[in-house]
């Protein structure tokens, strides 16, 4: 049984004769009746009564009732098919924090390049909000970043927790300090932090609000960016602790509550259909994770 053939036995039913339905198909007449005869043989049944007009017997009713589902499912099916096929040779659209692509990706795309040699990977890097923006433009497949504000449209599996750490030049007066600085004594210098929509800015936000005084701000979108800013100008920089400094910047030690924050894989909800090769890409992401795993 092939679709030709099924397709042959809709269109006979349709028009009613053989010779009509030859026409409409662009056959010889001699290929339809060769076609519903291989048909039958390989169901066992005889699905219509010979003669001028295409009267169906009481099995080929039964058959003609369930022709369009068959052939939608067999539709269906071939695309499916066609589909994992595509995904040897297709690509992915790959978004993530700034502090995941030094080894998280690198480590990822190695392992799954061995299997997936030709789906080529575009990544971005950006912030929680431009990342989740994309997503949400189905500019990206998915993204390693931290929580949406808006959770209705996503889907999010956290995979570990970064935390809020302060940064200050190695010759800043902060920088002596062997012991916990309290947050408040920050407010007496000048901060550069992420934008307001970095991922850590409502925390910082939050405890600022504790306070009648606030610090002179700077803001940075790009938080991988701020240990440069923090190496030429006198301030305190806020940062994720993965971070990477330079040797002149050094991490101070600040009482800060509720400094966790989640980092997990973003992508849509409710995706009807999730392709292997991204699957396969966020199953790599999640075993090169930090060993900061969430509970």
């Amino acid at each position: 049984m092939d679709l030709k053939e099924l397709i042959t036995f809709r269109t006979i039913i349709q028009e009613g004769n053989f010779t009509k339905a030859a026409t409409k198909l662009n056959y010889a007449q001699s290929t339809i009746t060769n076609q519903v005869q291989r048909l039958e043989k390989e169901m066992g049944i005889q699905l219509f009564k010979r003669g001028w007009d295409a009267e169906l017997t009481a099995s080929g009713q039964i058959f003609a009732v369930e022709i369009d589902k068959l052939i939608q499912h067999w539709n269906q099916v071939t695309e499916q098919a066609k589909a994992l096929q595509r995904e040897e040779i297709g690509s992915l659209r790959i978004g993530g924090l700034a502090s995941i692509f030094e080894h998280v990706l690198p480590s990822s795309l190695q392992q799954f390049q061995e299997l997936k040699p030709k789906v080529a990977c575009h990544f971005v890097s950006g912030n929680t909000d431009s990342l989740s923006r994309a997503v949400l433009q189905n500019q990206l497949d998915f993204a390693i970043c931290g929580e949406p504000t808006d959770f209705s449209s996503f889907s999010f599996e956290p995979l570990y927790n970064e935390s809020i750490s302060f940064i200050v030049a190695n010759n800043h007066p902060l920088a002596e300090r062997n012991g916990i600085i309290s947050f408040e004594e920050l407010l007496n210098y000048q901060m550069i932090v992420g934008g307001n929509t970095c991922l850590y800015y409502l925390r910082l936000a939050k405890q600022y609000s504790h306070y009648t005084e606030t610090p002179f701000l700077y803001t940075v979108n790009q938080i991988s960016a701020i240990p440069s800013f923090v190496q030429r100008i006198p301030s305190v920089g806020a940062v994720l602790d993965s971070t990477a400094l330079p040797t002149n910047v050094v991490k101070i030690h600040v009482e800060l509550k509720d400094s966790a924050i989640p980092v997990g894989l973003l992508q849509l909800r409710n995706t009807e259909y999730n392709s292997s090769s991204k699957n396969l890409f966020m199953q790599y992401v999640k075993e090169n994770s930090p060993q900061m795993i969430i509970s």
